[in-house]
């Protein structure tokens, strides 16, 4: 479908990527990761036809159809949502304005004999074929059904996207591209803007595309759940293996490992030698021999061990001064947007060095309530702030409020005070700004990037309440696990808004769920959150495997029934151990697959073991699933 030969690509001299090579086919759903910087946007833009690279080839299949959604898009504003949303659609639009200018005339014309009406005639019958054919009875009611999908209601469908945020407006710009049939996907950071049970519902849409996906995204459970590949941009080179993200992980330390093994012992090998050679060389009768020895060393393809970018962001958060026992006390706090009510009467007290999550839909208002606790926006109600409370705030659009024609030591320096501003150079290097990327412009860093200045920055004022609205927006998985456990080390009062479900777990303490207005308090981390949730008939839309235990009227077996349940089980453990070992060999394999591919392609034997492997696992699973079956009748 789509096959990149030797790409290459460099900025100011210095290679993002150099001689890349890999393939594109249907069915691939591929994740593309690295760190902020590493060239995951840039390669996008190549794959999309936007940039050109420095060298290269890219060869597509004719008429091939590559839909990309960007991290920044441009809106035409006067348009409704549907509006929008139906400019998928341009085939369909351009035949709808010639029908509509056809069937005007016949409405006009009254010389229904003439050759000339029997043309438009002949004309309108064509048109209406093409129309059918190519979707246009139905792309309506698929606009409709994916815009829903997305998180909009119908009520939203005849309202202006001027009155949508940014995120809503992103997804607009997802649904143009699902609408599209497009054989290739490219998707930079699509949940960014999307809340769980969107996100959910994305997963599933992309599970069952037909054409390629290759998405940049940091969510490593939509990565794990979404692709079957992973490509990684690091150090200017890529790996490339047909595993999700977390087995990506897995599989190429091992091989890392591996390499690591053989490289000692091939090092070895070369002292011995050395030491041959050295032995030989100071005796004439063994001259010839030395320098035999010799050529073979200098014939010995040197085992590399694939570099590893580790550099991560260090980052802690101090507490400033201890505040009062009451951080955040609210009594009917209610915010309208002209008939748009987003909350309604909502009471919430925040403790000292609680640690609270914002959960729930886009636009029910979590956000809003972030800005009205840190004095942002105007709202109807009562709020007040404990004695010596200093928040600390980070907005979900934090990285748009940078001047991009400012560097970025410019940009600390300028929100420094004298008291810091001695130690902006020691920031910057700890959120891995160094040596010459100081003077890099805001405008050319990449979404993660600005990002990690932004969090740069705050750490130029003092807080002991931090306000955090989806801080990971951007921040690759690295960035996003240093501030994971920056945030677990905080002492002070947190509040998160975010639906990222990984980076949530293990953060929290108090959950505060938003829907129609109104706040729900669930006294609990996340987890105990989407249990509670699940109770209440949302464990499809969460796709939580683990159910809750529900007490059950206990039954009293037979003694035959005894003795077939102890047989049960006996086959089910049996079972089991057979799959574990199975799995362990398949594993195995999938190693010598991708570290001798040449060689283990060539083996007929091999591959007829390892398919007939695979063939006795699926039935060990179904015998599994029989088994269960029956388990859970006699139960």
């Amino acid at each position: 479908m789509l096959n990149i030969h030797n790409l290459s690509i460099s900025f100011q001299g210095e290679y993002l990527f150099e001689d890349i090579t890999f393939k594109l086919g249907n069915g691939d759903r591929v994740g593309l990761i690295g760190k902020n910087g590493a060239g995951k946007s840039t390669m996008l833009k190549i794959l999309s036809n936007e940039l050109e690279p420095d060298s290269g080839q890219i060869a597509a299949d004719k008429a091939l159809k590559i839909g990309f959604l960007k991290q920044d898009i441009d809106f035409v504003f006067g348009r409704t949502v549907l509006e929008e949303a139906y400019q998928a659609f341009t085939e369909i639009k351009e035949i709808e304005a010639k029908m509509e200018a056809i069937n005007t005339q016949l409405a006009e014309r009254t010389d229904y004999e003439s050759e000339g009406y029997n043309q438009l005639m002949i004309d309108i019958n064509d048109l209406q074929h093409q129309y059918e054919i190519i979707g246009g009875y139905n792309y309506q009611g698929n606009t409709e059904k994916i815009l829903q999908g997305l998180g909009f209601k119908r009520e939203d469908f005849n309202s202006l996207t001027d009155t949508f945020s940014g995120g809503w407006r992103m997804r607009i710009e997802l649904a143009k591209l699902l609408l599209q049939n497009n054989d290739i996907l490219l998707l930079d950071e699509p949940t960014n803007h999307l809340d769980i049970e969107s996100i959910i519902w994305l997963e599933s849409f992309l599970k069952n595309y037909p054409g390629a996906v290759v998405i940049v995204s940091h969510d490593k459970m939509f990565l794990d759940n979404v692709t079957n590949r992973t490509i990684e941009i690091s150090l200017g080179r890529i790996y490339d293996y047909p595993k999700p993200y977390s087995k990506y992980l897995v599989l190429r330390e091992e091989i890392r490992e591996q390499q690591l093994a053989s490289q000692k012992n091939q090092q070895k090998q070369i002292e011995h030698t050395e030491k041959l050679i050295e032995k030989f060389r100071a005796k004439a009768s063994k001259a010839t021999m030395a320098q035999s020895l010799i050529k073979k060393l200098d014939k010995i393809e040197r085992i590399e061990v694939d570099e590893d970018d580790n550099s991560v962001m260090t980052l802690n958060f101090p507490v400033s001064v201890t505040p009062g026992k009451v951080v955040v006390e609210a009594s009917a706090i209610s915010k309208n947007y002209g008939d748009n009510h987003v909350l309604k009467h909502i009471d919430l007290l925040i403790e000292r060095d609680s640690k609270t999550a914002f959960v729930g839909q886009n636009g029910q208002g979590k956000s809003t309530l972030a800005k009205i606790i840190v004095g942002e926006i105007k709202y109807d109600g009562n709020l007040k702030l404990g004695h010596n409370v200093q928040i600390g705030y980070f907005a979900q659009n934090q990285a748009e409020y940078l001047d991009g024609n400012k560097t970025v030591l410019d940009t600390m320096i300028d929100a420094a005070n004298e008291s810091n501003r001695s130690k902006v150079r020691d920031i910057l290097g700890s959120f891995l700004f160094r040596g010459d990327e100081v003077e890099k412009y805001v405008k050319v860093l990449s979404g993660g990037e600005r990002n990690r200045l932004a969090l740069a920055k705050l750490m130029l004022q003092p807080f002991n309440v931090l306000i955090m609205d989806e801080p990971t927006n951007h921040l690759d998985i690295k960035s996003k696990n240093v501030l994971k456990e920056a945030l677990k080390r905080f002492e002070g009062t947190l509040i998160l808004v975010s639906h990222d479900r990984d980076f949530l777990q293990g953060l929290t303490n108090i959950v505060y769920e938003f829907k129609d207005r109104k706040i729900k308090e669930y006294l609990g981390d996340i987890d105990y959150y989407l249990e509670e949730r699940q109770v209440a008939n949302l464990r499809e839309v969460e796709k939580r495997t683990i159910t809750k235990d529900i007490p059950k009227e206990k039954k009293n077996h037979s003694y035959q029934e005894q003795k077939k349940l102890k047989s049960l089980n006996n086959k089910l453990s049996n079972v089991e151990s057979k799959i574990s070992e199975l799995e362990k060999d398949i594993k195995a394999d999938d190693v010598e697959l991708e570290i001798n591919y040449d060689a283990t392609v060539a083996d007929k034997a091999f591959f007829d073991k390892y398919q007939a492997k695979k063939q006795k696992l699926k039935q060990l699973m179904e015998d599994w699933e029989a088994i269960q079956y029956e388990l859970e009748a006699l139960s």
